[in-house]
């Protein structure tokens, strides 16, 4: 699928900004975690408050509140909710403020919401133990087995596009570790959920095996 970058770009920032003030924070005011999950047609909270984003809209209840063109500020108070992130908990985040307008357009939404949906599948057959959580920090999916962090980015400072990614917490020697955390390889040249799996599986099979890297 080809999405102008431009778009991407506003509309990752603008979901991020939702995931984080709409969701994640509120429901650790009310629950206690900033957890979230891949859900139908994109991702939501795994507690109190019961909201989603499904494509272009806010699921609040049985209401579904259009995002693009809304500040997070005008979709919080037509949802019923106190907007704001999580606080004290991370450094980084979106950079959204309530009373910026969002643009989500829905080519866009529904790629990314794709290529979470894949990666969410391809996570699971690599440790159905463990749920892969959507994290507000930094609006990834991942998941930790043996000291190694697996997930899907869906773009960002060191990528501008989908990606997904191996990060052992301690840095491994050879050509396959081409990022400064680890591993990373765009979506687009791994079409479909073995694809993902598979390169979740060879990380994980090189970090059993390949030396440290040296200080």
């Amino acid at each position: 699928m080809t999405v102008d970058p431009d778009a991407l770009g506003t509309t990752r920032r603008s979901l991020h900004g939702v995931a984080e003030l709409l969701l994640a924070g509120p429901q650790h005011r009310a629950s206690g975690t900033i957890r979230l999950r891949v859900a139908e047609g994109g991702f939501g909270t795994v507690q109190a408050p019961e909201l989603r984003v499904a494509g272009t809209g806010l699921v609040a209840g049985d209401r579904t509140i259009p995002l693009n063109g809304a500040t997070c500020g005008e979709l919080a108070a037509a949802a019923g909710i106190e907007a704001g992130a999580p606080q004290d908990l991370y450094k980084d985040g979106s950079g959204v403020g309530l009373d910026e307008t969002l643009g989500v357009d829905a080519g866009a939404a529904a790629h990314l919401e794709e290529c979470f949906a894949r990666g969410h599948e391809a996570l699971v057959r690599l440790a159905p133990e463990i749920a892969p959580v959507l994290w507000p920090e930094h609006f990834d999916l991942g998941l930790t087995l043996d000291e190694v962090n697996y997930g899907i980015s869906p773009g960002d400072g060191f990528l501008g596009e989908p990606y997904a990614y191996a990060g052992p917490w301690k840095p491994r020697q050879g050509a396959f570790w081409n990022a400064p955390f680890g591993a990373a390889r765009p979506v687009r040249l791994l079409p479909g959920a073995t694809a993902l799996h598979d390169f979740f599986r060879e990380a994980r099979d090189r970090a059993a095996h390949d030396p440290a890297r040296r200080p």
